[in-house]
């Protein structure tokens, strides 16, 4: 079975609660943007090498794609690979909604001593719910006890003493850590050996993940030749990285009060998904599915889709700029 049984969350249903239409003078469906729009919010799904660190790449993309404004959602060590956020310019304002995103890993765990299959399983199954972990020594954080949660983890294969594990968790589990614990259950001792992220948020390895050259060769072949086709695979909307977000869809009219951190009030909603619950952070869309902001909802979607008046969403991260469409309000 493949590792995205873990993902699986159910299929949000789209409600309409009023009728409007969009006008076309302004703003840009997400995969129309021009280029120069796009690099405004934009991320990249980037498959990160083992060797540097994440603020290594980040201070290197700054200096080859001449953007001040570049940022990186969630810490991968020198050794491990795989998917690291990037975020430019405007799109760095959804990073506190990406840091708190669950992950997926794929970890080779080394057992400093022999034990049967079944004794492995067993105890790797124990390590599913709520856990304890203490940031180790060499972190960027305190070292405080902190309850972190696994959704899932797996067995996938075992050869010698080398586990292959499947593991599906809460931002800011250690891996690492959670290697040495098992092994300390299993009573002979266990390190982390190979680890790679294989998704992040919304991000995974299916949808656009690029290495640093496709980066370079991407935006060098756009700059001196205009060729966009190579680009446009590399650098994303912003808006793939909130697909786990439910979501809300506003009138062209609220979109610049939004934009001023104006909170979104319930005449403002077209559309939006069900499931919605109070304290829920909701992505706010443009009815071009352009991403204006994320909020959080002080009602559920039942009390939007019923209520006339009253505010829907605080809104807490501004991403489209003011003045993207024009001022309807007082």
């Amino acid at each position: 079975m493949h590792p995205k049984y873990l993902r699986g969350s159910p299929r949000r249903e789209v409600l309409i609660r009023a009728d409007s239409e969009t006008d076309p003078s302004y703003g840009f469906p997400p995969d129309k943007r021009p280029v120069e729009v796009l690099l405004k919010y934009s991320v990249i799904n980037l498959d990160k090498p083992v060797g540097p660190n994440s603020h290594e790449i980040v201070a290197w993309l700054r200096r080859v794609l001449g953007i001040d404004r570049v940022a990186h959602a969630g810490t991968l060590d020198p050794k491990v690979s795989g998917i690291l956020p990037i975020t430019l310019n405007n799109a760095v304002r959804v990073l506190p909604v990406l840091l708190h995103e669950d992950k997926e890993y794929i970890c080779v765990m080394r057992l400093h001593g022999d034990v049967d299959r079944e004794k492995v399983e067993r105890t790797v199954s124990m390590f599913t719910g709520s856990i304890y972990q203490r940031p180790p020594l060499r972190s960027a954080v305190k070292r405080n006890l902190r309850v972190r949660k696994i959704f899932g983890i797996r067995l996938l294969e075992i050869q010698g003493r080398n586990v292959l594990l499947h593991v599906w968790c809460e931002a800011g589990t250690y891996m690492r850590k959670l290697c040495h614990d098992i092994g300390e259950v299993l009573g002979v001792g266990a390190h982390m050996q190979e680890l790679r992220r294989i998704r992040s948020g919304s991000l995974t390895e299916e949808s656009g993940l690029a290495t640093l050259h496709d980066v370079v060769d991407s935006y060098l072949i756009w700059k001196s030749h205009g060729i966009e086709e190579y680009l446009r695979r590399v650098f994303l909307p912003v808006e793939e990285s909130i697909q786990n977000l439910p979501k809300v869809w506003i009138r062209d009219t609220a979109v610049d009060a939004v934009c001023h951190g104006a909170p979104l009030a319930v005449p403002g909603i077209v559309k939006l998904e069900n499931n919605i619950r109070v304290g829920d952070e909701v992505a706010i869309l443009t009815l071009k599915n352009e991403l204006v902001a994320v909020g959080r909802s002080r009602m559920t979607t039942e009390q939007m889709m019923s209520a006339k008046s009253g505010i829907a969403i605080d809104v807490k991260h501004v991403v489209m700029d003011p003045g993207t469409y024009p001022k309807a309000w007082k």
